[in-house]
């Protein structure tokens, strides 16, 4: 038996324990705050503090800290900075597996906040129940099933004897789901590797790029008035409803979103960059016009699209200017401009199909299973910053992306076990080993 079967057989016979690392992994509801901002909340801290154990337990070195928003301050402008946030009992964590010599290293990283549960789950969103081959509870997607597998890959090389000459690193960072300033503080501490494997869901294929995101609100203004009633002109005092004025903007943002079918595509995306409604908030009364309307939107953006810092302000540009010129068109618009409000720019990154170290994990993709393609990430992860610190990464972990932040998000089991071997299996080929 060659150490390649050594180790996919390990990971076979330990099933039952992979599959109970993730479930410990996934009761600790390491929410982040931008989504549920109160004291009996954990955040990130005990989910860090519950990996590094593991990894020292494996003969790791581990680092924790909590990044600092003042000492960033210089990325201000760039992607990932958001000032003035606070990562207090969320701390960053690296890990270190020093290998004999000679090989290249690999970075394994992941996030540790979820979001919040929200309503309507049938199981405990923070129990990490083992039933019917599935895992369930919030982050099993999203991403502690990509954590535990990688984390399980390092352990099954460990356990079957193999020597690794390179050096393996695994990272976990806080704050991914509200625009990855976990990740900006890692990479400031020099942090670097030959490869990384960014363990985010992707179904198990290979995703070289995933998109960039930009959150906005737009705010359209109204006046209001008696709803049932006859109203005179604006100009004399008139309500003005900010509904009616809103919808201008959503007809003209689905004519957008044509255009962007054609011109915001990626050969290795299912689906075009395209501006989804996400929230319409409007209006005070039953009896009176709306006052003022929300229309909270998310936007997303090719890597081929970045500026200088790495962001979408030519996306954003476009956006505004389409606002612009529909207002316009509009006199009560023209005299009461709306206003768009940018919450998150979320950013994208891209390595090249050819690369070595993509073509060195659909090898070892393949070899577990042929099924598996290369398809890019429409969602955001966190190898952008990775990626402009000189590292070739890639996206690969278990479970279904679309419902990585529904209720009873749950991952299969038998794609946790296929997502370590892979993962071990590239760690191998790309390391290398003390024969």
């Amino acid at each position: 038996m060659d150490y390649k079967e050594k180790v996919v057989e390990w990971i076979d016979s330990n099933q039952l324990d992979i599959a109970k690392v993730l479930s410990e992994m996934v009761k600790i509801p390491s929410v982040n705050p931008f989504f549920e901002d109160n004291k009996d909340v954990i955040y990130e801290e005990k989910f860090q503090e519950f990996l590094a154990n593991y990894l020292e337990e494996m003969g790791m070195n581990v680092e924790l800290w909590e990044p600092n928003a003042k000492e960033l301050a210089k990325y201000e402008g760039k992607a990932g900075y958001y000032e003035g946030r606070d990562f207090t009992n969320r701390p960053n964590l690296h890990g270190e597996l020093k290998g004999t010599g000679g090989g290249k290293s690999i970075l394994l990283f992941g996030h540790a906040d979820v979001v919040k549960a929200g309503d309507e789950w049938q199981e405990d969103p923070f129990g990490g129940e083992i039933k019917d081959g599935r895992i369930y509870g919030r982050g099993t997607v999203d991403m502690k099933g990509g954590i535990a597998a990688m984390v399980m890959a390092v352990k099954a090389i460990k356990e079957s004897g193999i020597k690794l000459r390179g050096d393996v690193y695994v990272g976990s960072v806080s704050d991914e789901e509200a625009g990855g300033m976990g990740t900006l503080a890692y990479v400031d501490k020099g942090y670097r590797a030959d490869g990384c494997i960014v363990t985010e869901p992707t179904k198990l294929n290979i995703a070289p790029l995933c998109r960039g995101i930009l959150w906005g609100k737009l705010t359209v203004l109204g006046r209001a008035g008696h709803i049932e009633m006859d109203q005179e002109d604006w100009r004399t005092g008139g309500a003005v409803d900010a509904i009616d004025k809103a919808t201008l903007f959503l007809e003209h943002f689905k004519r957008l979103n044509k255009e962007w079918a054609i011109t915001k595509k990626h050969p290795l995306l299912p689906i075009p960059c395209q501006i989804n409604i996400a929230q319409f908030n409007a209006g005070e009364y039953p009896t009176s016009y709306a006052s003022k309307a929300e229309i909270v939107f998310n936007a997303q953006y090719l890597p081929s699209e970045k500026d200088e810092n790495g962001l979408g302000s030519n996306v954003k540009k476009e956006i505004e200017d389409l606002v612009m010129k529909v207002a316009n068109t509009d006199p009560w618009l023209q005299e009461n401009l709306p206003e768009i409000q940018w919450i998150v720019d979320a950013d994208c990154g891209e390595t090249d199909y050819g690369n070595p170290f993509v073509q060195t994990m659909e090898k070892a993709a393949l070899s577990i299973n042929n099924d598996i393609t290369v398809e890019g990430l429409s969602c955001h992860s966190d190898m952008g910053w990775l990626i402009e610190s000189g590292i070739p990464t890639v996206n690969f972990g278990p479970g279904e992306p679309r419902i990585a932040h529904q209720a009873d998000e749950y991952v299969e089991i038998s794609k946790l076990i296929e997502a370590t071997k892979i993962i071990a299996l590239t760690i191998i080929n790309w390391c290398g080993i003390e024969e």
